[in-house]
């Protein structure tokens, strides 16, 4: 009874206390969090500086701290009252460098400072103090390229400079005129530098200044001076053509840095005035400019250093406006008659008759023209330059010799008669010591086959390199030989000889040869045809025997005669009848390699192929048109019924595996949205109203259906995401949308097995923060995502956020159940990464032996397509037959580029394994790695470089890491043996 009394007596004076005066309430105070002043910190240190050791030490540990932007502004007024105060050099060295490393802060505007970095050179003794400073000016100008007044400031700045005794200043100087000088701002120059002749005060232009230090006594000075009127070219400004002459006359320098950029300063300007006249010095003759400039140039070829030759022979590969006869001169070390100047007849006899002496007749032709050629004096290009190219492929140094096979290339892809000329030496480097070279001359003459044809020596030399041991020299050679013109039977049949023993030597080499073959085949029918008995072995009266179709020869004889077929209507009436079964079971085989022929009469009997119909663009743009209302036709599944919405995905998906079947050019773009729509088809199954209206005990197998649907949708969005390339970020945020949707599908599903409250805590914070990472990175995007299931989410976040883990489970199933199809848009291109094992070819019934415990090495040969930094995501998988399954990264080394896009993949395989009592197979298959790690946010976060902590920002999604296979396994015999006692 009491204790009601107390219980009663409490209730009301509790109820007393409801009862209050409404007060006004005071405002909340805001706790406003500072980080301690960098400046401050920083003022503090110097001034605990005894000396100019301990203020080094200081600003040294002070530069290695990152700083904000709010607080560059104090740091640098704290830096230059130091700066003013500091006697010794380096202690302001130090200063000055600082300066320049924190203009560059991002985000800071450097013009408060500007006045302040000027002021510092006034009276500033040091040399290399000085030449900092002005180093710091030039940041300052490159931030501020929109102030023309701090530009002006500066360009005076650095004229009044120009005059320091110390080469490290006026090159700072000459490197700010070329950074910020204008053609058309006049600057006022008063008498300083090298050029005296100039009258004080006189207006002249950034050129004319930066022109006179090409006379500078420091070679490192007219090295900068050049490479500032370069600066100019390069920022759109023109140069004068009156620089050329200083330009020409530096090609001479003592000092190589002068001379190899005096090559670049000569290349601009045969460029920029190529039809120019200019004179020929000691002769009254004149050339193009640009003939000129070539003739200088190709002197440089024999220069001393063999770095300016590099940039010689670099930059003849470039000068493609220049005259036939000048270009054909590089390949003759002699002078040729073109490049003599010749005297008239009219001025022979002028000279005779002012001579006053005439023929007196005794002796025969005595008055016969008596003309001395001084190839100094009369030449019209300098006799160094004469085989200049020559003189490139015969250099000493390797980098030489492929720098001049590079320009060669340059040059003949422009002209179709210089590349006949230089054929020769082009295949003369086919010998070269260094494999580099050998494979770079390959590939040169592979650029310029269509405009040459091989003679039989030059195809001699040629084919003597598939004797060579690298893989990689040979595979280049097959497709050089691929694309070149041949002129003679004999040359194919000497090719075909070469290839066969080529074959008989390195198997490996097989599939290449056979393409190689192809080709040859399809590009000479008519060469092919009067040997087609000869290479099929077969007479007009007598039966031969039928060769073996297990021979990879008589193969490669069968590809190269087929593809010549296709050309040539009357070849097959040349072939016994086993050809025409060969014909057809290679057709089958290697379809890739033999080509539909017309035999008449033949058809019905071994089921050839007629000739393809023809898909041309229109073929392309009709199946591209069908794409697209394919797409369409999906988007109004929203108006049909369960059931005839999932048979419209069904067929769409089965219409558009058909289509990348059908046309290759749209294969990704079809296999990307089948499988974008078999995510919607198994999220669609999975939410159908029989699971969800029943309790969890009587749909247990719908409900496991349902589980391993979400887990294979998100399978599906990886390969998505990682498989296909040429994505926009408006696909990558469809992809994500999807996944988001089986996370929640995964999530409902646990919260209906009742697995326990905290696993379901966990699962939905998870979650929200998953749509929290999807907002912040797909923000552009959520536009074009209205009315789709994260919109929804989105607007019923705050909500989502405070409620308990069962009302959210329950908004999520009422939310997706209620979403929609979200319409997918294609980008212009898109491509399926796909990977295809060469070698192993897994038809071998031979096993491969080796003693348990140790290792076997297993060669693998694949073709990458598509495939975005294989060096990283390209892995090799080996399954053997007990389960085990090893992962083998590749080296960086192992992978070549044969082309854009295209990758070659070429290693080994270490197998190992205990005793078997019998063969048995391993799979070999390769995989790509992914890692779903949020690289938006990731760049995003690292682009704040000078803040101290990211605490504000939300936590990015945690990566998931996986393999996808993109290539069909191939299967290989082993047997481990048993080891031998």
């Amino acid at each position: 009874m009491a204790a009601h009394l107390k219980k009663r007596v409490y209730e009301e004076f509790s109820h007393s206390k409801v009862v209050q005066i409404p007060q006004e309430e005071a405002p909340a105070k805001k706790l406003r969090l500072s980080k301690p002043s960098k400046s401050a910190a920083l003022h503090i240190d110097l001034c605990k500086a005894t000396n100019s050791t301990d203020a080094l030490q200081y600003l040294l540990q002070f530069a290695r701290k990152p700083v904000e932007v709010e607080s560059v502004e104090g740091v640098v007024r704290i830096l230059l009252e130091h700066y003013y105060k500091e006697t010794d050099n380096s202690v302001r060295l130090k200063i000055a460098s600082l300066l320049s490393l924190l203009s560059k802060t991002q985000g800071f505007i450097p013009d408060c400072i500007v006045d302040d970095a000027i002021n510092t050179l006034t009276n500033e003794k040091s040399h290399q103090v000085l030449a900092q400073l002005l180093d710091t000016l030039l940041v300052i100008g490159t931030q501020l390229p929109e102030s023309p007044t701090v530009r002006q400031r500066l360009i005076e700045v650095a004229c009044k400079h120009l005059s320091d005794t110390y080469f490290g200043v006026r090159n700072k100087c000459l490197q700010l005129l070329g950074c910020l000088g204008t053609v058309d701002t006049p600057l006022s120059k008063d008498s300083e530098g090298p050029s005296t002749s100039i009258a004080p005060g006189a207006v002249r232009d950034v050129q004319s200044i930066i022109s006179d230090y090409f006379g500078d006594q420091e070679s490192r000075v007219r090295t900068a001076a050049l490479k500032a009127m370069l600066q100019l070219h390069e920022r759109g400004m023109k140069i004068h053509q009156i620089i050329y002459e200083q330009a020409c006359r530096l090609l001479s320098d003592d000092y190589e840095q002068v001379r190899s950029a005096a090559v670049q300063m000569v290349w601009v300007l045969s460029h920029l005035y190529s039809e120019s006249i200019v004179p020929i010095p000691s002769s009254n003759e004149e050339i193009r400019l640009v003939d000129d400039a070539f003739g200088k140039i190709s002197h440089m070829v024999s220069d001393g250093s063999w770095m300016v030759r590099v940039q010689a022979a670099k930059t003849l590969g470039l000068m493609t406006q220049v005259s036939p006869q000048f270009l054909e001169q590089t390949l003759d070390k002699k002078l040729m008659s073109d490049l003599r100047r010749k005297r008239t007849a009219h001025e022979r006899a002028k000279e005779l008759f002012a001579s006053g002496e005439f023929s007196s007749g005794r002796k025969w032709a005595d008055d016969a023209p008596k003309e001395r050629l001084d190839s100094n004096t009369v030449a019209l290009i300098a006799s160094g330059a004469c085989g200049a190219f020559v003189h490139g492929l015969e250099d000493e140094m390797f980098e030489v010799r492929i720098a001049a096979v590079d320009a060669l290339c340059q040059l003949a892809r422009s002209s179709t008669s210089f590349a006949e000329k230089c054929l020769d030496f082009l295949v003369d480097m086919f010998n070269d010591e260094i494999e580099e070279v050998r494979l770079q001359s390959i590939h040169v003459l592979r650029q310029i086959s269509t405009h040459i044809t091989l003679r039989e020596d030059q195809l001699d030399t040629v084919l003597a390199v598939l004797e060579d041991k690298s893989r990689d020299i040979r595979e280049a050679l097959h497709e050089l030989l691929c694309f070149t013109n041949v002129s003679t039977k004999e040359c194919i049949q000497l090719a075909l000889l070469e290839l066969l023993k080529n074959l008989n030597k390195y198997p490996t080499d097989r599939n290449s040869v056979w393409k190689c073959l192809k080709f040859m085949g399809s590009r000479h029918p008519t060469l092919v045809l009067p040997l087609v008995s000869e290479l099929l072995s077969t007479h007009p009266y007598f039966d031969t025997p039928e060769p073996d179709m297990d021979d990879p020869a008589y193969i490669a004889v069968l590809v190269l005669v087929f593809n010549a077929a296709k050309s040539c209507p009357t070849m097959p009436a040349l072939f016994s009848d086993h050809t025409f079964r060969h014909y057809a079971y290679l057709r089958d085989s290697l379809s890739h390699l033999v080509p539909p022929l017309r035999l008449p009469g033949r058809k019905q009997i071994y089921g050839l192929d007629s000739v393809d119909s023809g898909g041309g663009s229109g073929s392309v743009e009709s199946a591209q048109l069908f794409l697209v209302q394919s797409l369409n036709r999906v988007s109004t599944i929203q108006n049909l019924e369960a059931t005839g919405a999932q048979d419209l995905l069904d067929f769409t998906i089965r219409d558009l595996q058909r289509l990348g079947e059908l046309q290759t050019e749209l294969v990704g773009a079809a296999e990307f949205c089948a499988t974008y729509l078999r995510c919607q088809l198994l999220l669609m199954k999975a939410l159908q109203d029989k699971l969800w209206n029943m309790a969890v005990p009587l749909c247990l197998k719908q409900n496991v259906t349902a589980t391993a649907a979400a887990q294979q949708i998100l399978e599906e969005t990886y390969k998505l995401e990682f498989l296909y390339s040429g994505l926009e970020n408006r696909q990558v945020a469809t992809i994500h949308h999807v996944r988001l949707q089986a996370k929640a599908l995964q999530l409902i599903l646990t919260a209906r097995t009742r697995q326990g409250l905290d696993p379901l805590i966990s699962s939905c914070e998870k979650f929200l923060l998953d749509v929290e990472s999807f907002q912040r990175l797909f923000l552009t995007e959520l536009p074009h995502l209205q009315d789709s299931f994260v919109d929804k989410l989105l607007e019923l976040m705050p909500r989502l956020s405070s409620c308990k883990p069962a009302e959210l489970v329950k908004i999520l199933q009422t939310t997706l159940r209620q979403s929609g199809l979200l319409q997918l848009k294609l980008p212009e291109q898109i491509h399926r990464a796909t990977a295809t094992i060469i070698e192993p070819t897994g038809e071998s019934d031979n096993p491969l032996r080796f003693t348990s415990g140790l290792v076997v090495a297993l060669d693998i040969d694949a073709t990458l397509e598509h495939v975005q930094d294989p060096q990283t995501s390209v892995k090799v998988q080996v399954l053997y037959p007990d389960g085990q399954s090893h992962v083998i990264h590749p080296k960086p080394g192992d992978f070549r580029r044969p082309g854009p896009d295209r990758h070659r993949l070429i290693t080994q395989v270490y197998l190992s394994h205990t005793a078997w009592t019998e063969p048995s197979q391993i799979e070999v298959r390769l995989l790509l790695a992914y890692s779903s790690s949020c690289t938006s946010f990731s760049s995003s976060a690292a682009k704040q470089g000078w803040s101290d902590s990211i605490d504000g920002l939300p936590p990015p999604e945690a990566a998931v890491e996986g393999t996808i296979q993109f290539s069909k396994p191939v299967k290989v015999f082993i047997m481990p043996k048993p080891t031998r006692r």
